[in-house]
């Protein structure tokens, strides 16, 4: 089993991301599974699964392919060997309640924690 890596170092850093499940898509496993919001990856990292690590971004109400966003929580899943970021277009904000309901899709499969930006400054 991988060892999940600690994100806390891209809380509020600007990221570029690409986006590979845009918003309206379905999940490539789970057809039933439509995206509320898009979601992708940064490109050359690598996360506990041995993938990119993987990227909600919240605020963009248009399905894109990349987007310059900034990081604003991490959401730390205690059941699995990766971790989530939460980013947004600058100068947004989202609560935590928020960040929970628009990435519960997929959360609600994993006991997940939202760790936010203001959190840790």
């Amino acid at each position: 089993m991988k060892k999940c890596v600690d994100l806390s170092s891209y809380l509020g850093k600007t990221v570029e991301i690409t986006i590979d499940r845009p918003l309206g898509s379905a999940h490539p496993q789970y057809p039933q599974t439509i995206y509320p919001l898009n979601y992708g990856y940064l490109p050359d990292t690598l996360s506990g699964d041995g993938e990119e690590i993987d990227v909600y971004l919240m605020g963009v109400s248009e399905p894109i392919l990349e987007y310059t966003a900034r990081v604003i929580a991490v959401i730390h899943r205690e059941n699995d060997v990766e971790d989530k970021l939460v980013a947004v277009p600058e100068g947004m904000r989202f609560t935590r309640a928020q960040i929970e309901e628009y990435t519960a899709f997929q959360e609600r499969y994993f006991g997940s924690v939202v760790i936010l930006a203001e959190e840790i400054d």
